[in-house]
Formats: C-alpha cells, sequence, structure tokens
C-alpha cells in the first residue's frame, strides 16, 4: 500500500512539473505593458538615428562637421536591452562609436580634404547605423508563438455549432 502511495505522490510530482514547465514553454510573448513601453523606446531611438543619418548625409555634401544626437538612445536603452536585447547590441555598437565618428569628420588634411581613412569611418557608420534601424523595427515585432501553444489553441478550439 505505501508503495502505490509513493508511486503516486511520484507520478503527481512529475505531472505538476511538466505541467510547470510547459506552461513556460507556451508562454505567449511580451506583456502589453512592455510591449508598449519598447515601441515609445525604439520609436524615439529610431528618430534619432533617422536625425543622425540626415546629418552625416550633410557632412557629405558640406564636409562640415556636426555632433550627433544620443539622448534618447541613452533614455531608452534600459527598456531595450531587457525586451530586445539581440537589437540593443547593434544598436549600442553604433551609439558608442558615435565619438570616433565625430572626430574622423573634424579631421582635416592639406586644404581641408578628407582623409580616405576617416571617410571609410563615417561611411561605414552609415550603414551600420541603417543596420541598426532595421533590427530595432524587426525587434517590435511579438515572439514567434511556441508550437505547444498552436497546438493546444486547436485542441481547446470549440467546432463549429451546427
Amino acid at each position: 500500500m505505501r508503495r502505490v502511495l509513493a508511486l503516486g505522490a511520484a507520478a503527481a510530482a512529475a505531472a505538476a512539473g511538466a505541467a510547470a514547465y510547459l506552461r513556460r514553454a507556451i508562454a505567449r510573448g511580451r506583456d502589453p505593458a512592455a510591449q508598449a513601453e519598447l515601441e515609445r523606446a525604439v520609436a524615439a531611438v529610431d528618430r534619432e538615428l533617422a536625425a543622425d543619418l540626415e546629418l552625416s548625409t550633410m557632412f557629405d555634401q558640406t564636409r562640415q562637421a556636426f555632433v550627433m544626437e544620443n539622448s534618447r538612445f541613452l533614455a531608452g536603452r534600459d527598456v531595450i536591452a531587457r525586451e530586445a536585447p539581440e537589437a540593443f547590441a547593434i544598436v549600442a555598437d553604433v551609439f558608442e562609436r558615435i565619438p570616433a565618428m565625430e572626430a574622423a569628420m573634424e579631421r582635416r588634411g592639406p586644404a581641408g580634404t578628407i582623409p580616405d581613412a576617416d571617410l571609410a569611418v563615417v561611411h561605414a557608420w552609415e550603414g551600420d547605423a541603417r543596420e541598426a534601424q532595421r533590427a530595432l523595427r524587426a525587434a517590435l515585432a511579438p515572439p514567434p508563438t511556441a508550437r505547444w501553444r498552436v497546438v493546444l489553441d486547436r485542441l481547446r478550439a470549440r467546432p463549429p455549432a451546427r
């Protein structure tokens, strides 16, 4: 009798553990508040990157150095790091390289020319900033639905009434 009770208790514990595991595995993506917070942060950083890209385009045309913006990134960095760590790594790298890019814009060679190495720094930053914008926009998409969630939703669906 004790053996049966022990086996029953072990089976109940295993079932409870499996249910807890499946609950975590089938959990949906971000909650609405976190999604809204991420959308606000991404929109602000995206606008800031667009403004910085506009300034770098003006540099290409005028060869005048500009000071890049980073205040919106500093304000939203914690949210992006928490909710979209892959995109955060790309965006953080772009914003960390702003001082090097500004220094490259300010250096002048003979007769006010810009050295090729400095132009390469500016152009590489521009390309990476565009990639960061794409990564930020992609991070707004909700995480994919787990396969377990799809299976359970189909099992729970009621057949149409006849």
